[in-house]
């Protein structure tokens, strides 16, 4: 270092930080998904899906938890908890042989499905995943609403009357498309004929002028060869004339 020359030092905090963006991968929490809501009717079966994200591999070690919150209620309670491959049902509460494992941890499933709907069904369900060393994130809820007879949605309906307004405008844009390719068919039809006969009309055309040339040329050989005739006649007549006189 030059004499004079100011003197650098490296702040530790900077060090620090750099070691862990260098060193260190921050932890990213596991995320999981449900719908909003379903429905169901009374006597029926419905399917709560449950998928979810993380930034590890699963491992044999993961685990999913199902739990129930009456619909007005406080309390939660477990009804549902898979471990080490195996699926364990609450064989005590409400919902006792009425929920069937149909998930699959190799494609981040944890789906389950409940049979024979009632209405004290309803409530909120709520999905929890653990996929050690990921376990750290948020819970996923679904509310079920059970009812005498499921009510149609309305983004049902429209999403039927977008698809027939669509359906509807594709069927008139393709009979457009339709009827001017007949028409320009047609009139491609048209047009060879149209050719076809003005070629004709020019073909008769020099037909009947190549005529008119050779009558001119045909009368003037007749009357060339009556005039010859003629004359012939003439001759002979007086020959036989001169010869009566001389008798």
């Amino acid at each position: 270092m030059a004499p004079g020359a100011p003197s650098f030092s490296p702040s530790p905090v900077l060090a620090a930080l750099l070691f862990s963006s260098l060193v260190l991968s921050p932890a990213q929490a596991i995320v999981v998904y449900t719908d909003r809501e379903v429905h169901g009717a009374v006597g029926s079966q419905v399917t709560l899906h449950c998928s979810f994200w993380s930034s590890e591999w699963v491992s044999d070690d993961i685990s999913f938890t199902w739990r129930y919150q009456p619909e007005g209620g406080r309390d939660a309670i477990s009804i549902f908890h898979y471990s080490k491959g195996q699926p364990y049902i609450d064989e005590v509460g409400t919902f006792k042989e009425r929920i069937q494992w149909v998930g699959d941890p190799h494609w981040k499933d944890a789906s389950i499905v409940i049979h024979n709907l009632d209405y004290s069904d309803n409530g909120t369900f709520t999905c929890d995943v653990k996929n050690p060393p990921d376990i750290v994130g948020k819970t996923s809820q679904v509310v079920l609403y059970v009812f005498e007879k499921v009510p149609t949605r309305y983004g049902v309906v429209l999403g039927a009357v977008i698809g027939g307004i669509l359906g509807v405008v594709l069927l008139l844009v393709l009979l457009f498309y339709l009827v001017r390719y007949c028409w320009l068919r047609r009139q491609a039809v048209l047009q060879r004929r149209l050719s076809a006969m003005e070629k004709g009309k020019l073909h008769k055309t020099s037909k009947d002028s190549k005529r008119g040339r050779q009558t001119p040329v045909l009368y003037a050989m007749l009357d060339h060869s009556r005039s010859t005739k003629a004359a012939s006649e003439k001759k002979s007549k007086g020959l036989g004339d001169s010869r009566k006189d001389k008798k």
